[in-house]
């Protein structure tokens, strides 16, 4: 974990990077998006990703615009997001229609908020392991992609696709961002799903940071188990990531892009890496591994988050979610010289 460090002994990155947020770290609220632009504009914060579709009360162009003039007046960035657009996935939803649909809704949602993208998934690890691996995952999402081009680019909306919760190695999200078509589709990165993959951050942003148009991040806590590994999410600064080095990277790479804080934190997830069945569903690449076992050498076990007795459960874990997000973007703010708003 890092220690106490002072805003005079760390160099702010060469680019102002803009601070922001993703909704899904607030998620136990239940906000609205006019709720969660007030709450970004009270955290002086320079950007918003609504990465779900249930944040509007209405999907009409006319209230949608009303959402983004709303943001502009705030001066807040909006960006717009939704689920998975791979009908073969196991997280696919059929709630806004095929695949196609769903995209369609998004690139319009966008559209009229005045996103510049739309961010969705393919879908989780579970995919791994569905017949034809991800490999047949990641054509049908290229193919979904490929035919929703048009849309797209006609509304002057890309496509953000995430490395989402284990699904996509850094280079196979890479590789599918380059089959669909790099005009108009991206990367929306996230820095915690890195680890779900066996990586280290760093070399997720080597590999994405060029493609990436839209963000999600948050701090990994890695330690070594008997048979692999643990990752637990932690707020910014609370991890093994050095985001002074982090910043000044993503300044090189994808400067423009807001860092958009998604702290999902408060429990363990463990990676049996070192049995054989494990390396059946992943791409073993020996470099990265030994980044990703170096980090967990360094790193140590974390308790998992757990209500205090006699309190409300949801008002603890509101507490708790929003305790996680303030306090990384005060560090990212005060410690590390991100946001453009004082």
């Amino acid at each position: 974990m890092h220690g106490p460090l002072f805003a005079a002994e760390i160099a702010p990155p060469k680019t102002k990077i803009k601070l922001g947020m993703d909704n899904f770290a607030v998620r136990a609220m239940g906000w609205k998006a006019p709720q969660l632009l007030d709450y970004a504009a009270s955290l002086k914060l320079d950007a918003l990703l609504i990465s779900d579709l249930d944040a509007y009360d209405s999907l009409a162009d006319s209230d949608l615009r009303d959402i983004g003039r709303k943001a502009r007046d705030l001066g807040i960035d909006l960006f717009a997001g939704g689920w998975s657009i791979c009908p073969t996935s196991k997280s696919f939803k059929n709630k806004w229609g095929t695949a196609e649909e769903h995209l369609a809704l998004g690139i319009r949602v966008a559209h009229a908020l005045g996103s510049p993208v739309f961010r969705c998934v393919l879908g989780s690890m579970e995919d791994r392991h569905t017949q034809g691996g991800i490999k047949a995952r990641i054509a049908d999402t290229v193919k979904v992609l490929k035919a929703s081009a048009t849309k797209a680019k006609d509304a002057g909306v890309k496509i953000a696709i995430e490395n989402h919760a284990g699904d996509l190695h850094s280079w196979e999200c890479a590789a599918l961002i380059e089959e669909a078509g790099r005009d108009f589709v991206g990367c929306n990165l996230d820095s915690g799903n890195a680890a779900w993959t066996l990586e280290d951050p760093f070399d997720v942003l080597a590999t994405l940071g060029p493609l990436t148009i839209c963000s999600s991040l948050r701090d990994n806590m890695i330690w070594a188990t008997p048979d692999g590994a643990s990752v637990q999410w932690t707020a910014c600064g609370e991890g093994l990531i050095d985001w002074k080095k982090y910043a000044a990277r993503w300044a090189e790479l994808c400067p423009t892009v807001p860092m958009m804080i998604e702290t999902i934190s408060g429990f363990a997830k463990n990676f049996a890496y070192q049995t054989d069945d494990f390396w059946q569903h992943y791409d073993k690449r020996p470099e990265r591994l030994a980044a990703f076992e170096a980090l967990a050498k360094r790193g140590h076990e974390l308790s998992p988050f757990k209500s205090p007795d006699g309190t409300d459960k949801k008002l603890a874990e509101q507490d708790y979610q929003k305790g996680e997000l303030e306090r990384s973007i005060k560090y990212l703010r005060e410690q590390i010289g991100l946001g453009v708003k004082a």
